[in-house]
C-alpha cells in the first residue's frame, strides 16, 4: 500500500458523504482542519492488512472559494507542507451532472497527484438515460484510475478499495499550481476554457437517450414542498409531529433512566459506609452523570428527524421556500442551514454561516443563531414542562406538554427574525447578495448515514456535554457540601432536639439540619446574594446557582439542580428530580414552581446566551470581541426583561 492519507473532494450533493460513511462506518473521527474552524471529518479504512485516513473535505464546486469552508480546499492543495496534503485525492462527481463536476475534478486532476475518478449516483444517470463510454472518457485521462459506485447503495465499494489496493496510476504530467486566490480575473478566465473543454469531451463521450422516465411523482411532490403557502404549513407540521414525538416516544425510556440512576445512588450508599467518598458518588457524581444520560432518548430523536430530512433531500427545499421569508429579515435562504444546525448547537450553526457570502447577511445569522433552541435546551424545556404543564391531550391527540415544546421552539423562531430585522436597520452595508442552490432528487433515505449522524451527535452530546456537567456537578457538591464552620454550626445548634426521639421527630431533625448546613453552605451562601436579582422573576437561590451554573452549558441546569436536592437531602431521598422539585417549597411554604415560574424559566432559556463555547466560536468567527460582547448583552437583558413580563402575566 503506498497510500496513508487520502482526501476526498466532490461537488455538494454528489454523495460524498454517503461514499465515506459507507467506507469508514463509525471508525470516525471529528476535529478542525489546523487554524480554522472547519470541521475535519476523517475516517479510518481497512485495505488489506494496511489502515489509512480518508479525509472528508468540504464540498466545493471548484477549488477557488467562495467561503471559508472551500478555502480549506484551496490551501491544502496550494501548499505540499500543508499538514492535511494527501497521498492521493478521490474527486466524487454526479454521473448524471458531468458537465458541472468535470470542472473541480480536472483542476485537480492536473496537480500531478495520484487521483482517483469516482462516477457515483450511476442510477440517476441511468433514468436520466445518460450513457458514458468510459473508454473513451478514460482516455481523456489516463493517468486517472475510474471507479463507478452507488454509495447510497453500497454498490462499488469493493472496486473503490481494489483501485487503492493495486496502486493508483503514476503520474507523469508536469504539476500545474494553482491560480492566486485574488487573481478572479484568471480564475474565471481559466474556468471558462475548462466548461469549453468539458463541453467538447461530452458531446463525444456521452450520449443522452430520451427514455420515458416518470418523473411526475417527484415533480407534484416538488410542488408541494416548494409551494409559497402549502410548504410552510408542510415544513411547521413536521416540527409539530417531531415535539410530540420526543414527548410521547422518548418520554418510557427516560422514565427507566431516571429511575436506574436513583437505585443506583440508593444502592451506593448502601453499599458503602458512609463518608465523603460516599457522599461524593452517590449525591455528586451519580446524579449529575443521571442528568446527562436521561436526555439521549430525545437527543437521538431530534437527530434522527433532521437526518432523514437531509438524506431525503427535503432540507434543501426547505432552503429553497425560505429564502423568499429570509431577504425581507436582512437573510437569505442560505442563513437556513445554519440556523437549523442551531437547533442541534449553536456552534456548528454559527461556524455554518461561512457559506453565506455577504458580510452583513453572515453576521445576521452569527448574532440570531443562539435564539434558536439548540439540542441543549432539551433537558431544561423537558424538566420544565413536566414540572408545570399537565400531561393532557388536547382534541383528543395534541398532546399539551408537546405542543408547548413547540411553543418554545417557534418563540426562539420568530425572535431571532425579529431581532434580524433590527440588525438589519442598524449594521450597514452596501453588498447585495442572491441565492444559488441546486436542488438534489427526492430519494428515500439511506439509513446506514442516518444511523451514523446520530451515533456521532449522541456521542458528542454524551462525552462533551457529560464531561462539563460532571466537572460542575462535583464542584457543586463539594460547595453544597462546605461552607464556613462557625456559621454552620451556630445555624445548627439553632435547631432544638426533639425531646422524645421517634423515628419520625429525629426523621425530621435531619432533614432539618441537612436544609440549614446547605443554606449555611458556600453554595447556599453565593445563591442567597444573587436571589434578590431573580426574585422578581419567580426564582429562588437554588435556581439562580443552576443559572450561573448553565453558563458553562446550558444542559448543566438540570444536573446542578439534581446535585444541589440530592445534596440538600443529605442522601436520604431516593425520589426522582422530578418529584423533588415538586416537591420544592419557599419559606412561605408555597410551592416554588408554579405554571409562572415554571414559564418564566422557560423563556429565559429561550432568550439567554448560557454557552461559554458559543462565546468563544462568535469571537472567533466575527474576529472581534465587539459582536460576541454585544450578543451576550442583548440576549441576556431580552431574558431578563420577557421572563420578568412572562411572570407577572401568570402570576
Amino acid at each position: 500500500m503506498k497510500y496513508n492519507k487520502i482526501a476526498l473532494v466532490g461537488n455538494p450533493n454528489t454523495g460524498k458523504t454517503s461514499l465515506f460513511n459507507a467506507l469508514t462506518g463509525l471508525n470516525q473521527h471529528v476535529g478542525n482542519f489546523p487554524g480554522v474552524t472547519v470541521d475535519k471529518k476523517s475516517g479510518n479504512l481497512k485495505i488489506d492488512t494496511h489502515t489509512l485516513e480518508l479525509i472528508d473535505l468540504p464540498g466545493t464546486y471548484s477549488v477557488y472559494p467562495r467561503s471559508m469552508d472551500e478555502k480549506v480546499v484551496y490551501d491544502i492543495f496550494s501548499s505540499k507542507t500543508h499538514p492535511d496534503y494527501p497521498d492521493a485525492v478521490c474527486i466524487v462527481v454526479d454521473a448524471s451532472n458531468l458537465e458541472r463536476n468535470l470542472l473541480l475534478f480536472t483542476q485537480i486532476y492536473e496537480l500531478g497527484l495520484p487521483t482517483m475518478l469516482v462516477l457515483n449516483m450511476s442510477d440517476v444517470a441511468f433514468r436520466k438515460g445518460k450513457k458514458l463510454k468510459i473508454e473513451l472518457f478514460q482516455q481523456a485521462f489516463p493517468e486517472a484510475a475510474i471507479v463507478q459506485t452507488n454509495a447510497r447503495l453500497g454498490m462499488g465499494l469493493d472496486r473503490f478499495k481494489k483501485a487503492l489496493s493495486v496502486g493508483l496510476p503514476a503520474r507523469e504530467t508536469k504539476n500545474v499550481e494553482l491560480i492566486d486566490v485574488e487573481a478572479l480575473e484568471l480564475q474565471t478566465q481559466d474556468t471558462e476554457k475548462r466548461f469549453q473543454e468539458i463541453q467538447a469531451l461530452l458531446s463525444n463521450v456521452q450520449t443522452i437517450e430520451q427514455k420515458s422516465i416518470n418523473h411526475k411523482k417527484v415533480s407534484k411532490l416538488d410542488t408541494l414542498f416548494v409551494h409559497p403557502i402549502w410548504g410552510y404549513g408542510l415544513f411547521l407540521l413536521m416540527l409539530l409531529a417531531l415535539f410530540q414525538l420526543i414527548f410521547s416516544l422518548a418520554s418510557y425510556p427516560m422514565d427507566l433512566i431516571d429511575m436506574a440512576f436513583g437505585n443506583l445512588s440508593a444502592w451506593v450508599q448502601t453499599l458503602m459506609s458512609k463518608g465523603v467518598l460516599t457522599d461524593l458518588i452517590a449525591n455528586g457524581i451519580i446524579p449529575g452523570i443521571g442528568g446527562v444520560v436521561i436526555f439521549v432518548p430525545q437527543i437521538v430523536l431530534l437527530f434522527l428527524f433532521l437526518g432523514i430530512l437531509e438524506e431525503t433531500g427535503y432540507m434543501s427545499r426547505v432552503v429553497f421556500i425560505m429564502d423568499r421569508l429570509m431577504r425581507p429579515f436582512g437573510l437569505n435562504g442560505k442563513s437556513v442551514v445554519p440556523l437549523l444546525s442551531s437547533a442541534a448547537c449553536a456552534i456548528p450553526g454559527v461556524m455554518a454561516s461561512r457559506t453565506i457570502s455577504n458580510w452583513k447577511e453572515r453576521l445576521i445569522t452569527i448574532l440570531v443563531a443562539p435564539l434558536m433552541s439548540c439540542s441543549a435546551r432539551i433537558p431544561v424545556f423537558t424538566l420544565l414542562i413536566s414540572l408545570v404543564i399537565p400531561k393532557k391531550n388536547i382534541f383528543g391527540f395534541i398532546n399539551l406538554q408537546g405542543l408547548t415544546f413547540f411553543g418554545l421552539y417557534a418563540l426562539g423562531i420568530v425572535s431571532a427574525l425579529v431581532v434580524s430585522i433590527i440588525l438589519k436597520w442598524t449594521i450597514k452595508s452596501k453588498e447585495t447578495s442572491m441565492l444559488m442552490l441546486e436542488l438534489p432528487d427526492l430519494r428515500l433515505p439511506r439509513w446506514k448515514n442516518v444511523i451514523i449522524t446520530v451515533f456521532d451527535k449522541a456521542k458528542i452530546f454524551l462525552l462533551d456535554a457529560g464531561k462539563v456537567i460532571v466537572a460542575i456537578s462535583i464542584i457543586l457538591w463539594a460547595l453544597g457540601t462546605y461552607g464556613p464552620t462557625e456559621k454552620t454550626t451556630k445555624a445548627v445548634n439553632a435547631i432544638s432536639i426533639p425531646k422524645i426521639k421517634t423515628e419520625q421527630a429525629l426523621d425530621e431533625y435531619d432533614k432539618k439540619v441537612a436544609a440549614v448546613k446547605f443554606e449555611n453552605s458556600y453554595i447556599g451562601i453565593l445563591g442567597k446574594t444573587i436571589e434578590p436579582l431573580i426574585k422578581p422573576l419567580g426564582y429562588d437561590w437554588k435556581i439562580g446557582i443552576s443559572l450561573i451554573t448553565s453558563f458553562a452549558a446550558r444542559e448543566v441546569f438540570v444536573g446542578s439542580m439534581a446535585t444541589i436536592y440530592s445534596v440538600e437531602a443529605d442522601g436520604e431521598e431516593t425520589t426522582s428530580l422530578l418529584s423533588k422539585m415538586k416537591a420544592a417549597k419557599n419559606e412561605k411554604e408555597e410551592p416554588i414552581y408554579t405554571l409562572a415560574s415554571g414559564l418564566s424559566l422557560m423563556v429565559f432559556y429561550v432568550y439567554a446566551m448560557q454557552c461559554m463555547a458559543t462565546f468563544a466560536v462568535v469571537k472567533r468567527e466575527t474576529k472581534s470581541w465587539k459582536w460576541p460582547i454585544i450578543q451576550l448583552v442583548y440576549m441576556g437583558v431580552l431574558a431578563y426583561i420577557a421572563s420578568w413580563i412572562v411572570y407577572q402575566i401568570f402570576m
